[in-house]
């Protein structure tokens, strides 16, 4: 099985590209869906959080409102990397259940796995998602319902998307059309499929 780390910025249009690679075939594991199982009512993870930023960042159930939490750590480097500390460590966890799950399905698996995720390290290629810092801030003011102010916070909170693509082995650009878009994801696909048949062959983990 080919494990791809999907990766971007906000607002780059990752969620659709993964859309893209699952309708393909692809599994996908999305870390912002494993971030909010992390962040449960109860969970170690939200208990610290709670520790860490109180309680205003709780809706009246006490689940996390994850707006609150956002307009804290974006605005504030310090605490994003606390914030950080205490959910990347138990989404870690979480996205090793799902590979053994899906490992037990299909042991054999032909088809990339997509993750999006910073952990480089740990996938057998990078793919970023790329979108102009101006097309960005757009995407979130509109997505968000923000200010333009609010959007640079959230944009400037991250490393710059420019800067990911050293780090990238495919780049698929989500600045123009859809039908653009999904030609490229058409010939990143095909070319993942014989990275992945490459490496079964040789019998890589």
């Amino acid at each position: 099985m080919l494990k791809v780390g999907l990766t971007g910025g906000i607002g780059s249009g990752k969620s659709t590209v993964a859309r893209s690679f699952r309708e393909k075939g692809a599994y996908v594991v999305d870390f912002d869906h494993l971030a909010h199982q992390t962040e449960k009512r109860g969970s170690a993870a939200w208990n610290s959080i709670v520790e860490s930023f109180g309680r205003q960042v709780l809706n009246e159930d006490n689940t996390i409102n994850r707006i609150k939490l956002g307009k804290i750590v974006f605005r504030d480097r310090e605490k994003l990397k606390v914030l950080n500390s205490i959910v990347h460590p138990a989404v870690l966890v979480k996205w090793r259940e799902e590979v053994d799950s899906i490992l037990k399905i299909r042991e054999d698996a032909d088809i990339p796995l997509l993750i999006e995720v910073g952990w480089q390290d740990r996938f057998d290629t990078v793919m970023l998602v790329y979108a102009s810092p101006n097309v960005q801030i757009k995407r979130i003011m509109k997505r968000n319902g923000c200010s333009h102010r609010e959007a640079m916070e959230r944009l400037n909170s991250q490393m710059p998307i420019d800067d990911k693509i050293a780090f990238a082995d495919f780049v698929i650009r989500n600045e123009w059309s859809f039908d653009e878009t999904s030609r490229l994801v058409d010939e990143t696909w095909i070319t993942l499929l014989e990275i992945e048949r490459k490496k079964r062959e040789t019998g890589s983990s």
